[in-house]
């Protein structure tokens, strides 16, 4: 999962630390110097899989001179933070100073900010400004531990309007969602759950035990140390108090006309074809295609809604084919993005099936979701939402299981042992299961592929085959990344071994799912920079949200500048074109919020693709790998009309994707402004 996601969702309400010193602490000391909790620390720890995997801690205590203090260290999947944070307050309460130290994957962690003489000052990995300070007006951490959170959040409870202005910028508020009895075994206790809204696109759920703080539960939980267990139980509750928000944004967005619409004088995008097609009308009626002819010769229903193309192009809908679906707000996202499927490769069970009936029942806007079991071997690397095993036998088992609960396939994960690979493909291919997922630590993708894989998750992965030993057998960690950073930018692709090997990968009709904007906002932006990805969404989306795309590359090191990262990186975005001349299937997917793929379709251009070729990644390639091109993918009579109205012209410039008007999806027609507005997004991403 993309790394900047979770570390954002982190900044935006998880994750603390103390320390017991006098002095303040000095940005930029190593981890061994940072604070040392005392044995009365309160510590909350970080976990998924049901509190079965433990990811990290915070420990948090009172300093004998007042100084709240927090010590954070968190490891996920070889994704290294380690600081602490050092918070003075008023005597009002308010937030007076705070010094943040230590390191991410992004490099030093180090943050002040402090208010002086009723002036304010801060300084971030990422900005910095000055200012007058005033009531109501509240510092938001660019990274740091949960505790000046845990602040924040008691000053909007107490506020009359239970709301703060924040800084940089932006508003928060907070609300109650739902209350809940849990159990660790030995006490219980009634949890309060609030909604925060302001920090993101969808409401962030925070627990309270009556006035204090408790933790927050999801894909990663925060609990305090021994509570681990309630956090699939507070998941569930959390999202089913936010699901009966959803069938009232229905009724307000989508509209299910009782007549034919007609989309007339648009260009088409033909996805069977692989072309373009000028001047053609299509007529839609029912959730399905009715005719799609010239312009000149459609025979239009007099009844029908007639929406004008002219200077417009209707493309089928997209495919995001790595979405790890999020929460409710995540369907509106995509749909805005003219996404109507996607393929989620790892999510919590019970709430993907729970999401995935709601959206096909027509109770929550969303796309048609195709999902993976993600299955990993155990160990400090294990992926957080696996269906963890720990021996053959077991690995055959949660095949089964996929198969048993509906699932399209299996994702075979970074801490698998290689040796069960081919017995799972073996019996998966046998229930009609998909084979797809990481590179094995230990494994090259060729040999994935000759064990039974029908598709390569991550261009490193592909990429992989060509990487120095050391870097395979790390390849659950960092290392699939960094290594990538380090070494692509020498591989000759053209070489007989690689040459042999992209051909091998189009005998065997391998697909690969690329994710270049991943790899790309990890090797190729300095500190202090939108990934191209993000960036025409920046002047729309929430603040602080924006604030935290500004630090999602790895940082560099003394041997792996950043112009090597940049060479590494489009070393392997030229793979994309070895992969087309073999007609490899390559499925276009963000493993990001969605919207980024449009700028995955950038990249597949820049790397050698025609537009028909790039758009064909995103539509009728998936719907062909996933058995499903006969009702999706394209744009053609009986099928179902999932489709977007683009003012624009893609096939001069795939650019004008972006530019959504109108999106249709199981029969309903939305406005994409609508579907922004609903959460949040002021208006269209920059031309």
């Amino acid at each position: 999962m993309k790394y900047a996601a979770i570390a954002l969702a982190f900044s935006l309400l998880s994750l603390p630390t103390w320390a017991q010193s006098d002095a303040a602490p000095t940005p930029g000391m190593p981890t061994e110097q940072l604070a040392k909790p005392p044995a009365d620390a309160k510590v909350w720890t970080v976990t998924s899989s049901g509190g079965k995997a433990r990811h990290g801690q915070v420990s948090m205590w009172t300093a004998p001179d007042g100084a709240h203090w927090s010590r954070f260290s968190f490891n996920l999947r070889g994704f290294v933070t380690e600081m602490d944070e050092q918070n003075r307050f008023a005597p009002d309460g308010t937030l007076q100073s705070l010094v943040v130290r230590g390191h991410t994957p992004g490099g030093d962690a180090a943050e002040t900010y402090e208010v002086k003489d009723g002036s304010y000052t801060y300084t971030s990995p990422v900005d910095h400004s000055a200012g007058k300070a005033r009531a109501g007006l509240e510092y938001v951490t660019f990274g740091g531990t949960i505790d000046s959170y845990t602040f924040l959040l008691d000053h909007m409870l107490r506020a009359p309007d239970h709301s703060a202005d924040l800084l940089p910028s932006g508003k928060g508020h907070i609300e109650p969602l739902t209350t809940l009895e849990v159990s660790n075994g030995k006490e219980k206790k009634t949890l309060t759950a609030y909604a925060v809204t302001g920090f993101g696109l969808s409401p962030f759920p925070v627990w309270y035990d009556r006035d204090n703080f408790f933790g927050t539960a999801g894909v990663v939980s925060f609990l305090p140390e021994g509570w681990e267990s309630a956090g699939e139980q507070m998941s569930s509750a959390q999202d089913a108090a936010l699901a009966k928000r959803a069938p009232e944004l229905v009724a307000k967005i989508a509209k299910t006309p009782a007549d034919p619409v007609a989309f007339k004088n648009v260009k088409l995008y033909d996805a069977d074809a692989e072309k373009f097609r000028d001047n053609m009308t299509v007529i839609v009626a029912n959730g399905r295609v009715m005719s799609v002819a010239l312009a000149a010769k459609a025979k239009i229903p007099a009844s029908a809604e007639v929406i004008d193309g002219t200077g417009k192009t209707l493309v089928p809908g997209l495919w995001d084919n790595h979405q790890h679906y999020g929460d409710d707000s995540t369907g509106p996202l995509l749909l805005a993005s003219g996404i109507t499927s996607v393929r989620d490769p790892g999510n919590q069970q019970q709430e993907l099936w729970s999401r995935k009936k709601r959206i096909d029942e027509g109770q929550l806007l969303g796309p048609r979701i195709v999902p993976s079991l993600l299955i990993d071997g155990p160990g400090p690397y294990t992926a957080q939402v696996a269906e963890v095993v720990h021996n053959q036998q077991e690995a055959l088992d949660a095949v089964r299981k996929a198969k048993r609960m509906g699932y399209f396939g299996i994702k075979v994960y970074g801490s698998m042992d290689p040796a069960w690979v081919k017995p799972m493909a073996a019996l998966a291919h046998q229930l009609g299961l998909h084979v797809h997922g990481h590179i094995p630590h230990g494994m090259r993708p060729l040999q994935a592929v000759r064990d039974g894989y029908d598709e390569i998750t991550h261009m490193n992965f592909v990429m992989m085959q060509a990487m120095p030993d050391d870097v395979v057998q790390k390849s659950n960690t960092v290392a699939r990344i960094a290594g990538t950073g380090k070494y692509a930018a020498d591989v000759d692709l053209h070489s007989p071994e690689m040459t042999a090997y992209f051909d091998e990968l189009g005998r065997r009709h391998i697909a690969v799912d690329p994710t270049l904007v991943v790899l790309e906002a990890s090797l190729v932006p300095d500190s202090g920079q939108i990934p191209p990805a993000d960036a025409p969404y920046a002047e729309t989306l929430p603040p602080q949200l924006v604030r935290g795309l500004l630090q999602s590359a790895l940082a560099p090191t003394a041997d792996m500048p950043r112009q090597r990262m940049r060479a590494s990186f489009a070393e392997v975005q030229a793979i994309v074109a070895e992969l087309q001349k073999r007609r490899v299937a390559i499925l276009a997917g963000t493993d990001g919020f969605g919207f980024e793929v449009i700028h995955e379709l950038e990249l597949y251009v820049q790397a050698g693709l025609t537009p028909e070729q790039a758009l064909a990644t995103a539509t009728i390639n998936p719907a062909r790998v996933y058995r499903l091109a006969n009702v999706t993918g394209s744009l053609k009579k009986g099928k179902l009309a999932e489709l977007a109205l683009i003012d624009g012209d893609p096939q001069k410039n795939i650019s004008d994707l972006r530019q959504v008007e109108l999106v249709m999806r199981d029969g309903k027609l939305m406005k994409a402004a609508g579907l922004r507005a609903a959460i949040g997004i002021s208006g269209p991403p920059k031309r």
